[in-house]
């Protein structure tokens, strides 16, 4: 009940944050990173539902941040379709492609399923590269601008609303997802596979339910990003951007949301600090990823509130 109650109370300070934030950034640029820090947590929400509460890695989900975005930018260019309409449709065949592949790739444990990932993106990305004629190929392509009931969804401070109110959604249904008895299932799935099917949980189900609704929201928020900046490579379905989204998950925090927020920040921020030394982020993340394994393996978020509970325990 204390952890249910501090997380919705997270939950309220998160929305004082995104609704403060916008009064203390001091030009567009900032508001522009927040933006984007925003969209990579929902992303790396649903990443760590697969990971960090089922234990199952996937080294490829910047290719459903792709298909969202390369979805919702071809039916819109090239067939008329109203924005939101292209990025349901756009969620929706993501989520197919998921549920069908969902099976045999969660099948494979450790080191296989990951690699079985990672091929699935790299195909999508393969796919977005050689489509020239729907997705521009490698000069990449235009996004009409997002529009809905007549209305243009345009300046930053706009879509910073659309993207903290879809963050501030995005956390609450993963926090009462994972307080649900399917939350529950998904954690016992971590702690033991077996044991859990032992005790009645039909685990392959519970893991194509996490697998696709990871892949869906990342698919929404590839589509937003898309109409967001305008214009799409396939550099945002790629390999580095599947290993960041990653690195987001560890080091915020394994199989917390919070965490996943803290990671997101924070790695979205890092490559603004490091445009002098181009070349090198590869490198830094990780750097940054061997730190966090070594001298704190659950992750920022996980780590600093066990070491605070064991201050107050102390001090009781």
């Amino acid at each position: 009940m204390k952890m249910m109650q501090s997380r919705h109370a997270g939950l309220l300070v998160l929305a004082v944050v995104l609704a403060l934030l916008p009064l203390v950034l001091p030009n567009s640029f900032y508001v522009d990173v927040a933006i984007k820090i925003a969209l990579n947590a929902i992303v790396v929400i649903g990443l760590n539902l697969l990971m960090g509460y089922t234990g199952q890695i996937s080294l490829g989900h910047a290719g459903f941040v792709g298909m969202g975005a390369y979805g919702s930018a071809a039916l819109t260019t090239h067939f008329n379709w109203p924005p939101m309409l292209a990025l349901l449709a756009g969620a929706a065949a993501t989520g197919l492609l998921a549920f069908a592949l969902a099976r045999p790739i969660l099948k494979l444990k450790g080191h296989t399923l990951a690699m079985a990932t990672l091929g699935l993106g790299i195909i999508i990305s393969i796919v977005i590269n050689n489509e020239a004629q729907w997705t521009g190929g490698p000069d990449g392509m235009s996004v009409p601008s997002f529009t809905l009931f007549g209305l243009t969804i345009a300046g930053e401070m706009a879509w910073y609303a659309v993207a903290a109110v879809l963050l501030l959604i995005t956390t609450w249904l993963a926090l009462n997802l994972i307080d649900s008895p399917v939350g529950r299932a998904l954690q016992a799935i971590h702690g033991s596979e077996v044991a859990a099917r032992v005790s009645g949980v039909d685990t392959t189900r519970f893991k194509v339910r996490v697998f696709v609704l990871s892949a869906v929201m990342a698919s929404i928020a590839g589509s937003v990003n898309a109409h967001y900046v305008g214009f799409l490579t396939p550099g945002i379905a790629g390999f580095f951007p599947s290993i960041e989204l990653v690195t987001m998950v560890v080091v915020g925090g394994m199989a917390s949301v919070f965490g996943s927020i803290v990671g997101a920040a924070l790695l979205t921020v890092l490559p603004q600090l490091l445009q002098t030394f181009e070349g090198w982020e590869v490198v830094v993340f990780g750097m940054i990823l061997m730190a966090t394994m070594i001298f704190l393996p659950k992750g920022l978020v996980p780590s600093i509130a066990q070491r605070l509970r064991a201050r107050a325990v102390k001090g009781a």
